[in-house]
């Protein structure tokens, strides 16, 4: 079993609560969500048309964010799609903020 490479992208007060931030790491598009204090990192783009969800709006009430361009919403926990067109998952990554300090841990299904 491979071990998790954290990366530092940033540090907390870079996404304020309520909001959302686009990092790379390794070429691949990443979306930052600060829920209330509490963070959640999903694949940036849409499964479904290749929107960047960290343009999307965030659904407190589901712990979801919505895609800016077809609706879609996806769990920030889970990746799961809450809601059509999207059928298929983005993927989840780890995020850590230990010490004010946000890094990312990608996870091993890369595309």
């Amino acid at each position: 079993m491979r071990m998790a490479t954290w990366v530092e992208v940033g540090r907390i007060e870079d996404v304020p609560p309520g909001h959302a931030a686009r990092v790379e790491i390794d070429s691949v598009p990443l979306a930052i969500f600060n829920l209330d204090g509490e963070f959640y990192c999903l694949d940036d783009t849409c499964s479904h048309a290749e929107a960047s969800l960290s343009d999307g709006d965030l659904d407190t009430s589901r712990c979801a964010i919505e895609c800016p361009l077809h609706g879609s919403a996806f769990s920030l926990q889970t990746g799961d799609p809450l809601s059509l067109p999207a059928v298929e998952p983005v993927r989840v990554h780890q995020i850590d903020t230990t010490d004010g300090v946000i890094r990312i841990a990608l996870s091993e299904d890369a595309r």
